[in-house]
């Protein structure tokens, strides 16, 4: 798994939702709409007919919508805060001058320097002062002893943070934990008032549903918007959880802000947004209530998330693969590397497994398994089953911790990374005998455009590691391993392909002979 850190992700234009920007406004237009040419004078018997005639054969819309929002807003707002924070004033080596004007390095004697000096803004030793950067947020006060709930990105190195209440009152803040992998981060109101609070939904949000979303955008203050709940299970590219998605208006500095129920529970805390100009199109992401609560539970107890971990690079499974594989459906996780020293690694996993389950629990792709080995706790020993040649193997794994980014970067960073093979479509020669190559492996030369090589997104450049699981150093290894793939009756053959610091399985159909 990579475990998600490490799982390729296509490039998506979701945006976090950082501080302000200059605000546009709109008018939108007004459409006028007429009967059959023929105008309508008010309290005219033919309106009233006309209007009685429409109601009697047309149902109001939204007709279950509340009338109002104004109750639930009133209700909620005073738990919703704005937020503030300073990152803090670094300070860097300077040759003199300013770090945003272009003061001269005047020498002491020059007739000027007094004047460009208290322009400066060097410290002690040629220091110069770097301005402490300013961010805008949302969060909401979920006890009344003030623990707020925000987004890690809202308050990630920051050295002071401010809340402001709906009533206008200040108070300092702590952060109490962050977690990076679902973007929360809890704080805890540095004051011994007791607050407004709201509580968390205990049922899941149905597509469809009525939301409000609550918070601080452009830095205007307490905004509420509303609309409804447009999908739920979103993948936007951000480690192996699910998202809301919701079409209330939501922007910049809405970060961090709770999406409410028509009960005044929070059923997401707002993350995301996907927009082409950073501006609200109708479509902002939320993580949803029940991981919030677990998350923030972990928060309050342990000041951080611990996560299990298995130490794999995985892929989904596709037809392709699948068929390559002799299974019938395209489901599981298949491994692509093992990180050094990983419980994976240890328990003697190998590239190419199939991951089917986990303690019984069957494994539908690698979004699937990142986040049932997630649930685990660290050292918690688990039975993975996987397909190895055709059968089935249970191996028996003790997790380790889920290591951060850049440990996971340093786990998995490996080196970087003819002849014609009939019916593939691909000239190959050996890794070995290119520099920068590696020994490992095979390399493919060219590439044919009309080959079913090409439109996996085979390229010249690209090392072929394995075939059909064997490992191959040179042309003729690939030609066993199609054979071999043959005789199993497969109607295709996998191929572990690395391309760049990038592995990954590639299933080449095979022509009928």
């Amino acid at each position: 798994m990579t475990d998600p850190a490490t799982t390729p992700t296509k490039e998506r234009s979701v945006k976090l939702l950082p501080s302000n920007k200059p605000l546009a406004f709109a008018l939108a237009g007004v459409l006028g709409l007429g009967l059959l040419g023929t105008a309508l004078v008010p309290n005219s018997p033919v309106a009233n007919a006309q209007t009685n005639k429409a109601q009697s054969t047309f149902a109001a819309p939204y007709a279950n919508a509340p009338a109002t929002f104004a109750d639930l807003a009133e209700k909620v707002r005073p738990a919703v805060v704005s937020i503030r924070v300073k990152n803090g004033a670094k300070r860097q080596k300077s040759r003199g001058g300013s770090p945003d004007l272009n003061i001269p390095d005047l020498p002491d004697d020059h007739p000027l320097n007094e004047f460009f000096k208290k322009f400066r803004k060097d410290g002690p030793d040629g220091e110069r002062r770097r301005r402490p950067s300013l961010a805008q947020g949302s969060g909401f006060i979920i006890s009344e002893d003030g623990y707020v709930v925000t987004n890690n990105h809202v308050i990630a190195n920051a050295t002071e943070i401010s809340i402001t209440m709906d009533n206008g009152d200040e108070y300092d803040a702590e952060i109490i934990g962050t977690d990076e992998r679902t973007d929360l981060g809890l704080l805890k109101i540095k004051s011994k008032k007791k607050f407004p609070f709201v509580e968390f939904s205990e049922k899941s949000a149905r597509v469809g549903d009525w939301v409000l979303a609550v918070g601080n955008p452009f830095g205007l203050g307490g905004t509420v918007t509303a609309g409804i709940v447009s999908a739920r299970q979103r993948d936007i590219g951000s480690g192996p959880y699910d998202f809301l998605q919701i079409d209330a208006a939501v922007n910049r500095g809405n970060s961090g802000g709770p999406a409410f129920n028509l009960n005044g529970k929070v059923i997401g805390v707002n993350t995301a947004i996907f927009s082409p100009s950073g501006g609200n199109v109708g479509i902002a992401f939320a993580v949803p209530a029940k991981l919030v609560q677990s998350v923030v539970a972990q928060l309050k107890n342990e000041g951080k998330v611990a996560r299990g971990w298995l130490g794999v690079t995985i892929q989904n499974v596709n037809e392709d693969i699948a068929a390559s594989l002799g299974i019938d459906e395209p489901k599981g996780a298949l491994v692509t590397r093992l990180a050094d020293k990983s419980p994976a690694k240890k328990a003697n996993m190998q590239v190419g497994d199939l991951i089917v389950s986990v303690d019984g629990n069957k494994i539908e792709n690698s979004r699937d398994l990142a986040r049932k080995i997630a649930a685990y706790e660290p050292n918690k020993g688990v039975r993975v089953t996987v397909l190895r040649d055709g059968k089935k193997h249970d191996i028996r794994v003790e997790l380790g911790t889920f290591p951060g980014a850049k440990k996971i970067a340093a786990l998995t960073s490996g080196k970087p990374t003819g002849e014609e093979m009939e019916g593939l479509g691909l000239s190959l020669a050996p890794a070995s005998e290119f520099s920068g190559a590696g020994d490992e492996g095979v390399v493919i030369v060219e590439v044919d455009p009309d080959s079913k090589a090409a439109q996996k997104g085979l390229k010249a450049g690209d090392i072929i590691l394995k075939v059909a699981g064997v490992t191959v150093s040179d042309p003729g290894d690939v030609a066993e391993g199609v054979r071999k793939a043959r005789k199993k009756q497969r109607k295709a053959v996998d191929m572990l392909v690395r391309s760049g610091e990038r592995q990954r399985f590639i299933a080449l159909p095979l022509k009928k002979i």
